[in-house]
């Protein structure tokens, strides 16, 4: 069975959009229909982006960490397609390796900066917009943010908030705005590959791309303050 999803006339804001799972995710928003706007402090035509913009793809560069820079790319977003519809909540980043009590402060601000902060400021500023079209927002959080574990407290910790967040903005927004969040395991992309020893048993960013569509789309009405596994096999 392949499910069909149509998000024509809508539009959707999709923040680490020069990533693996951000591009994915654009694309998909793009093949349904969506208008969609990819946002990323790496530029579109860096070596590292995986991002291609095409007609349904624009890009627009932001630093998410920089609250000035997100409020101002949201009301580019509104200013040039007249509405907000889905926010995807897709920056983030990983480090670890090193217990709690030999892990440098400076990689406390990094992740939480990156994971958290980013998802919190693209929320604070869209959910204005998403109120006014009863729309959105899917987040990423972490299967590894759901307990603790060796060698990365920090990470673990900032994908926690991620959900937290997002199933408090579910609750401030009951029959408005729906948020929900996707908890990976691990994604089959470029940088995992060459961290760790690839399994059958990983996430391909398509597939997350999917469930992120089927939250967005009418099929999932009833769905607000959700945390969905997409853990594969595994």
């Amino acid at each position: 069975m392949h499910a069909e999803f149509d998000f024509t006339d809508r539009v959707a804001l999709v923040t680490g959009g020069c990533g693996a799972l951000g591009s994915a995710v654009a694309e998909a928003f793009a093949d349904a229909g969506a208008d969609v706007v990819a946002c990323d402090v790496v530029d579109v035509d860096d070596e590292d982006s995986q991002l291609d913009p095409g007609e349904n793809i624009a890009f627009h560069r932001a630093d998410l960490t920089d609250e000035a820079e997100v409020e101002a790319a949201v009301g580019q977003v509104v200013d040039e397609h007249g509405r907000l519809d889905c926010l995807l909540n897709i920056a983030g980043t990983w480090r670890g390796g090193n217990p709690v009590h030999e892990t440098d402060a400076d990689q406390f601000d990094l992740l939480f900066d990156v994971n958290l902060k980013t998802a919190f400021l693209a929320t604070k500023h869209a959910l204005p917009h998403l109120r006014e079209t009863e729309g959105s927002m899917v987040a990423v959080s972490a299967r590894s943010g759901l307990e603790g574990g060796e060698g990365d407290a920090l990470y673990r910790a900032s994908k926690a908030g991620v959900r937290i967040l997002t199933e408090s903005v579910a609750e401030e927004n009951l029959g408005t705005v729906r948020a929900n969040c996707v908890m990976p395991s691990v994604l089959d992309t470029p940088m995992n590959r060459e961290m760790m020893e690839y399994s059958d048993e990983w996430v391909k960013p398509a597939e997350v791309a999917r469930v992120m569509l089927f939250l967005c789309s009418d099929a999932a009405t009833p769905t607000s303050g959700a945390a969905v596994p997409v853990y594969g096999e595994a």
